[in-house]
């Protein structure tokens, strides 16, 4: 989806990004799609280590590949600049001076090292939207600590409350807050700086401490603490309000994969629309559950019963009849169901196909956001490594073939 004449509201800004594998890249992928030039900083001598990663076509090798990071990289330029050779910083400089927005979510030691401080930057570039978004934040005690995604859910106390309550914590599944907390929350920052700074002409730093970012979304655990003492921990899928509110196994599908069913109940109202669909099974003509006291202190034989109600059935049928009637409800789906069988994300296009030198026809995350007058939208798969270095080099640094040249031939360009 384009706009009538295809622009996009961040045509005119150019991005230097020096992040690395997930919450820094995917700030960018986020501003890529609404236009911005996006040039993604590689090295030779340290390869993101999403380029090593998985998942990858049968049969297809190399760094260009991994379907996670094409996806998170989808409409950017590659540049191979190896901060560690002298000569590297003033290209960096170079680059920065012709941006409008500086990314990176590495170590304030790496920072520091590389001499790309936000004052730095300002001697070349005064007006620069310096968007820092290390793990621990630029100051305090832990500011050089290493992490991912997975270090951080147990960090900010994610994993504490993740799992079932006679089980040890086990996370989320996946690298939960690079996904969503951390990029989201750093896009923010930096329009609200460019909004800032067009108004007034001034640029200015932004961090976003990663830690901080995730703590943020975990208020009600907080406050439960704080107003009444109480330290929450592992409940499963139990609620402290609704009931019930669970995962329930259905019939499996026909070709023998588990099917499961979420269901939640918030209130008697929607709890007799749940009885309505289930006329006939035991639970809906037991007074016990017709309160929604009784059911909070009978779950144990509610979930039990539903379960047993609804191992007979086709979950996705299921999970439409319960919403038809204003029950939540939902087939939990796997990656197979989001890409092939969903209606409703293939209604609205989420998903794109885009073709890519390496990894043929793939799939591709379409914007999470939605402009009506100025949609965003991808135009270019991943790029190679290191695809775009003399094109940027020439184009935008202003360097001249022979200087590039030199710049390869002492490692500071690949």
């Amino acid at each position: 989806m384009t706009s009538p004449n295809g622009t996009r509201p961040l045509d005119d800004i150019r991005v230097a990004d020096f992040s690395w594998f997930g919450a820094g890249p995917i700030a960018g992928r986020t501003l890529a799609d609404f236009g911005a030039d996006v040039i993604r900083i590689e090295s030779e001598a340290k390869v993101d280590g999403l380029r090593h990663g998985e998942p990858v076509k049968p049969g297809k090798t190399g760094l260009n590949v991994c379907a996670y990071f094409n996806n998170y990289n989808a409409d950017k330029r590659s540049f191979l600049l190896n901060m560690a050779v002298e000569g590297s910083r003033e290209v960096a400089m170079r680059l920065i001076e012709r941006s409008d927005i500086f990314l990176s979510n590495l170590t304030p030691r790496v920072i520091d090292r590389w001499g790309l401080t936000y004052e730095e930057l300002c001697e070349v570039k005064p007006d620069i939207i310096a968007a820092y978004s290390p793990m621990q934040g630029l100051w305090g005690p832990h500011r050089d600590f290493l992490g991912f995604g997975a270090v951080l859910t147990p960090t900010t106390g994610i994993s504490h409350l993740s799992g079932d309550p006679d089980r040890r914590p086990v996370g989320v599944g996946t690298n939960y807050p690079d996904y969503a907390v951390n990029p989201g929350h750093t896009v923010v920052a930096i329009l609200a700086a460019l909004r800032h700074r067009r108004r007034t002409g001034q640029g200015q730093r932004v961090e976003l401490a990663q830690i901080e970012s995730v703590a943020a979304t975990m208020g009600p655990s907080l406050l439960d603490y704080t107003a009444n003492g109480v330290n929450q921990t592992r409940k499963g899928n139990k609620s402290s309000w609704m009931f019930p509110h669970g995962i329930y196994r259905c019939a499996d599908d026909p070709s023998g994969r588990e099917r499961w069913i979420a269901i939640a109940v918030g209130d008697d109202a929607q709890w007799e629309s749940l009885c309505a669909v289930a006329e006939g099974a035991e639970f809906a003509a037991n007074d016990q559950f017709a309160t929604l006291l009784g059911r909070r202190r009978h779950e144990g034989d509610l979930n039990a019963a539903i379960s047993s109600w609804t191992a007979s059935f086709d979950a996705a049928s299921l999970a439409i009849h319960l919403q038809s009637v204003g029950v939540a409800a939902a087939l939990v789906q796997d990656a197979e169901d989001m890409c092939e069988h969903d209606e409703h994300l293939a209604e609205r296009g989420f998903y794109e196909y885009l073709d890519h030198p390496e990894t043929d026809i793939s799939l591709y995350d379409g914007p999470t956001v939605k402009l009506h007058d100025t949609p965003g939208y991808l135009a270019a798969p991943a790029p190679l490594f290191g695809e775009h270095t003399f094109e940027v080099a020439t184009e935008i640094l202003d360097y001249t073939p022979e200087e590039v040249a030199e710049l390869t031939a002492s490692g500071v360009l690949s």
